[in-house]
């Protein structure tokens, strides 16, 4: 076998999963369908103080404040089994979201928080309307303040703020729903005064520009604004990007849903009805220091005077529960970012899920993923195992090839060919096993990394967190243990040099390794036992075979 070259093909592999900030390039969003921009969107653009307006009858001096930056007013504080929110009475916006079943990264004995009001750190969801007439987010609302708890027996629980503008008489009404992290927002508006009033309606989610806290520079995922429409799917967009004025993306269309990534947790604002066809505009920008805005503006409402009219729209904003989000809305379960190598990993996760649904636990839901996984590539497997276990019954003759030429490379390459076309082995044969192992291996991490199902999700013993890495790197330790035996069990190569790079590989994949999520480790130290096993019987009955053989010549 070519040393040199599975060396090589191992190197290539790990050096993909180093170089993992390279993959977001396969993941930045593509150029989507460009639509032309309205005149009066035109007119707009120069001034980043106001947002995108889709051209009917919107006069450009109407605008919003960009700025998320808002005083503090009155708050309603709403506790469900999943959730501890607040609602600001200035804009009626909602600041604060805490996902009570989840940890934060970096201090593991909080509660996870998503919508937060931090000093360069806002996250608020945000919603009004453009046009002047109409309450905006910088409208102050009349808000009983105080705590809203979802009882005992209890579905739901509505909490309601009102502000009047321009005679106008605006009702907005959240829902909070048990178990559930979608939050229903139902904005009645009454036209109390003698006038036509009129305004475009927009929901958007304004959030600082830097990754979660705690999040590993090593292992940083995708943070950014995303929108999805049945023409350009699912595209994201860098807050860099935004920032530089270069997104490109679907900007209108008749469907579709805006949302704000990070890693495990989503917020997206999409229709009550998926299936609803109404004309929306979407944006992003920048609006201040490191803040970004991102969201959807429709057509405008109308109402004479006496009319009453409400709006329906729906929020997300919890884990990236893949089950949960790809039925809320088209598209919505592409947040979870599988990388390049989706259309492997998405069915990987599939089984893997279906699994842990049969054994609740998913540390031994990846051990038995890692046999199935490992049962289907047998027979290729094998194939590779039985190349290796012939390669490493040349080895001697090898090693008088290396003693005969020296330095003579050519010549050595020369003699190991003849030999191996004599023994008729394939010298790249060995190297199937690895091949083989590489898009698996990286359509795993990505799993490993993207699936919020395992965030939190014990094993067993010291292994409580299975998308982290182990803290006491026993398992990064023992899957050292089983490369160094791997590489005992290979043919050794003639060189030297080679010899001292394949006992050091195992070392330098080990550090690697101890930054990686446990399950991931799991996974390869599993594999590893399981090849070993198989080659360690290939070898036996290869070395068995040769010994019958000259036993008979010998007769």
């Amino acid at each position: 076998m070519d040393t040199q070259r599975i060396i090589a093909f191992i190197v290539f592999s790990f050096s993909i999963l180093l170089l993992w900030e390279a993959w977001q390039d396969y993941s930045d969003p593509k150029p989507g369908i460009e639509v032309q921009a309205t005149k009066a969107k035109q007119q707009a653009q120069p001034s980043s103080a106001e947002l995108p307006v889709p051209g009917q009858g919107l006069k450009p001096n109407s605008a919003i404040a960009a700025s998320g930056q808002a005083a503090p007013g009155a708050r309603a504080r709403i506790i469900t089994d999943v959730l501890d929110a607040e609602i600001d009475a200035n804009g009626g916006d909602l600041r604060k979201l805490i996902l009570t079943r989840y940890r934060q990264n970096e201090q593991e004995d909080q509660p996870f928080s998503l919508l937060e009001e931090k000093l360069g750190r806002n996250y608020f969801v945000q919603m009004g309307f453009v046009g002047g007439s109409l309450p905006t987010h910088k409208t102050v609302f009349e808000l009983v303040p105080g705590e809203y708890r979802l009882k005992e027996g209890q579905n739901e629980l509505k909490v309601s703020l009102k502000a009047t503008v321009n005679g106008a008489e605006v009702v907005r009404t959240y829902t909070f729903q048990r178990g559930s992290y979608v939050v229903d927002v139902d904005t009645q508006i009454s036209n109390r005064s003698e006038a036509v009033l009129e305004g475009f309606p927009y929901y958007q989610i304004l959030r600082h520009g830097q990754a979660p806290e705690g999040e590993s520079a090593l292992m940083q995922t995708f943070t950014g604004p995303a929108i999805y429409t049945d023409a350009g799917k699912f595209q994201k967009v860098s807050f860099d990007d935004v920032a530089k004025d270069k997104t490109e993306y679907v900007k209108e269309a008749k469907d579709g849903w805006v949302g704000l990534v990070q890693h495990h947790f989503v917020s997206a604002w999409m229709t009550r009805d998926p299936a609803e066809a109404s004309q929306r505009e979407f944006y992003t920008r920048a609006v201040g220091k490191d803040e970004y805005s991102t969201g959807m503006i429709f057509p405008a409402v109308k109402l004479n005077p006496g009319q009453e009219k409400v709006i329906s729209m729906r929020l997300y904003a919890g884990p990236q529960e893949l089950e949960k989000i790809k039925s809320l809305a088209p598209g919505l379960d592409l947040v979870v970012d599988y990388g390049w190598l989706t259309v492997l990993a998405y069915p990987i996760f599939v089984l893997l899920n279906w699994i842990n649904r049969l054994v609740v636990n998913w540390g031994v839901s990846i051990i038995l993923l890692t046999v199935l996984i490992k049962m289907v590539f047998y027979p290729l497997s094998a194939a590779g195992y039985k190349s290796m276990a012939k390669m490493r019954k040349l080895a001697p003759r090898l090693q008088t090839l290396k003693e005969r030429y020296g330095d003579d490379r050519q010549k050595l390459h020369e003699g190991m060919m003849k030999i191996y076309s004599e023994e008729k082995i394939n010298p790249m044969g060995g190297c199937l096993p690895i091949l083989v192992q590489i898009p698996v291996f990286i359509a795993l991490y990505w799993v490993l990394m993207g699936a919020v199902e395992l965030r939190q999700a014990p094993f067993a013993l010291w292994i409580q967190d299975l998308s982290k890495p182990d803290p006491f790197y026993v398992l990064p330790v023992i899957m050292a243990i089983t490369s160094f035996i791997q590489v005992k069990l290979s043919p050794a190569s003639p060189d030297p040099v080679q010899q001292k790079v394949m006992m050091a590989m195992p070392v330098i994949f080990s550090v690697m390794f101890l930054f990686f999520p446990a399950g991931l480790v799991l996974y390869w130290l599993v594999n590893n036992v399981l090849s070993i096993l198989q080659q360690w019987r290939i070898n036996k009955v290869i070395e068995a075979g040769g010994k019958a053989a000259n036993d008979s010549k010998h007769k």
